[in-house]
C-alpha cells in the first residue's frame, strides 16, 4: 500500500493538516472493497479528488471512471442520463441511449452533488445499489450493471432527510463509508502552501515572476474565513499573480483582493445539522442586523441632540425621517406610534438637563419598539431586485445567497420581481 505522501504528489494534493491525512488514509483503505463511499465536506474542498484515488487504487482501475455532476442535469433528463433511454420514450428521444450505468459496467461512477437528485431518481438508484438492476426510460427490460458508485454532496443529509428532499434508506446505502474532508480555515497551516503552489503554477502559466509573500502576508492569509474554500484560494492568486505589479506582498496589499476582510463575521461551526439554504438565510439575517445597528446608533444620536440642546418638535421631525427610512411603506398610524415611543417629552428633557453635569451621555441606552427581522429581509430582497432590474442573479450576488434560494424566498413572500432570469 502506498504512503500518503505518495498518493499527495500523485494526484497533486498539498497540505499537512491532520484531517486531510486521516480522509486519505481512508480512502486508500476502502479503495481495495467495492463498498458504497460517500464524501462530505463544503463547496470548494477538493472533495472531486477522493472518488479518483478510490478508482486508481481499486480491481477497476482499467475500466471506465465517469463523474457525474447531479445538480447540473435538469430534472427532466436526468434519469435519461444515468440509467438511458429506448427510442421513442419521449419527445426527441431519436434513437437508443446508453446511461451512464451501462457505460461504466465494471468501473466506477462518481456522483457529485448527490443531494440534488430528485426523489424519483433516488429510487431508481437505491435499486441498482441493491441489486445492481436498472431500467432505461421507456423499457420494461432489466439489465444488470457491475458499477462502485461513490458519491459526494456538500448538503447536510440528515437535516434534508428529516425535511423530505433526500431518502433515508439510499443515505445508508451510499455513506457504507463516510469520508470527511475539512475545510480551508481548519487547515490554516496548508493556506501558504497552497498559495505558494498556486502562485507558481500561475507564475508559469503567464511568463512572470512568482508573487512572493512575507511573514505578515502568511498569517493575514492565514486569518481569512475562506468560504469559498481552496477554489476561492486560487482565484485570489491568480488575481493577485495577473494584476499586481509588485510582486512581493504586503498585508495591505492582501486586503485589497479578499472580501470584507477585517469585517468579517465569525465562521460558526456545523453541528452536523445545519443545511445549506440555512446557511444562505444566515447571511441575509447578518446583514439585517447590521442595518438594525445602524439604525440603533441613529436613535441614540438623536437622543443626546435632544438632551443637549434641541427641541422636542425638531427631534420629533428627524424621528420621523428616520422612521421612513426604516419602516418603508408603513401606515401613518404606525408611524405616529413608532414617534411617541421615540420622543421624549420636555417634563424628561428638563430633568435631564438639571442633572446634565453628573449625566455620563456615553452610557444612554435607548429602548426602541424591536424591529421585524422579516420585515427587513423583505425590504433587502425588493431592494436588490430593484437594482438588479429584475435580474435574480445579479441581486442574489449582492445578497450573497444562491440564486436558488433567492428564488425560493420570491414565491415564500409572494414578491412580484418582474424577473428576466
Amino acid at each position: 500500500m502506498e504512503s500518503i505522501q505518495a498518493i499527495k504528489q500523485r494526484f497533486g494534493i498539498i497540505g499537512m493538516n491532520p484531517l486531510l491525512n486521516r480522509a486519505l488514509e481512508k480512502a486508500l483503505r476502502v479503495a481495495v472493497t467495492d463498498i458504497s463511499v460517500l464524501v462530505t465536506g463544503e463547496s470548494g474542498v477538493g472533495k472531486e479528488n477522493i472518488p479518483k484515488i478510490i478508482h486508481q487504487y481499486s480491481h477497476r482501475k482499467h475500466a471506465k471512471y465517469i463523474a457525474v455532476n447531479c445538480g447540473a442535469i435538469p430534472e427532466g433528463t436526468i434519469d435519461s442520463e444515468l440509467f438511458g433511454h429506448e427510442k421513442g420514450a419521449f419527445t426527441g428521444a431519436t434513437s437508443t441511449r446508453s446511461g451512464y450505468f451501462e457505460v461504466a459496467d465494471e468501473g466506477t461512477i462518481f456522483l457529485d452533488e448527490v443531494g440534488e437528485l430528485p426523489l424519483a431518481t433516488q429510487v431508481r438508484l437505491l435499486r441498482v445499489l441493491e441489486t445492481g438492476e436498472f431500467l432505461k426510460v421507456g423499457s420494461s427490460k432489466t439489465q444488470k450493471t457491475n458499477v462502485r458508485i461513490v458519491a459526494a454532496t456538500n448538503v447536510q443529509m440528515r437535516d434534508a432527510i428529516q425535511k423530505g428532499k433526500f431518502r433515508e434508506d439510499l443515505y445508508y446505502r451510499l455513506s457504507t463509508v463516510e469520508i470527511n474532508l475539512p475545510p480551508l480555515r481548519e487547515r490554516k497551516e496548508d493556506i501558504p502552501l497552497l498559495f505558494r503552489k498556486f502562485a507558481s503554477d500561475f507564475a508559469q502559466k503567464y511568463h512572470m515572476p512568482t508573487v512572493r509573500l512575507n511573514d505578515a502576508a502568511q498569517h493575514t492569509l492565514s486569518q481569512y474565513n475562506w468560504n469559498g474554500n481552496i477554489r476561492q484560494l486560487r482565484n485570489v492568486a491568480e488575481q493577485i499573480s495577473v494584476l499586481e505589479k509588485e510582486r512581493d506582498l504586503t498585508p495591505q496589499i492582501l486586503r485589497s483582493y479578499l472580501p470584507d476582510m477585517g469585517s468579517q463575521l465569525p465562521a460558526l461551526k456545523s453541528d452536523g445539522k445545519e443545511s445549506s439554504d440555512f446557511a444562505s438565510e444566515r447571511e441575509i439575517l447578518y446583514k439585517v442586523l447590521f442595518d438594525m445597528k445602524n439604525d440603533l446608533n441613529d436613535l441614540k444620536k438623536l437622543t443626546l441632540e435632544l438632551m443637549n440642546q434641541e427641541t422636542t418638535e425638531a427631534v420629533q421631525e428627524k424621528n420621523q425621517n428616520l422612521i421612513n427610512k426604516i419602516y418603508g411603506s408603513n401606515s401613518s398610524e404606525e408611524k405616529s406610534q413608532n414617534i411617541e415611543s421615540l420622543a421624549v417629552d420636555n417634563q424628561y428633557q428638563e430633568t435631564v438637563h438639571e442633572s446634565e453635569e453628573s449625566y455620563d451621555y456615553a452610557e444612554t441606552i435607548v429602548e426602541e419598539e424591536p424591529l421585524s427581522l422579516l420585515q427587513k429581509e423583505i425590504e433587502m430582497i425588493k431592494t436588490a431586485l430593484e437594482r438588479s432590474q429584475g435580474k435574480r442573479k445579479l441581486a442574489a450576488e449582492e445578497l450573497g445567497i444562491s440564486e436558488r434560494t433567492l428564488y425560493r424566498k420570491i414565491k415564500q413572500y409572494d414578491l412580484n420581481d418582474g424577473s428576466e432570469g
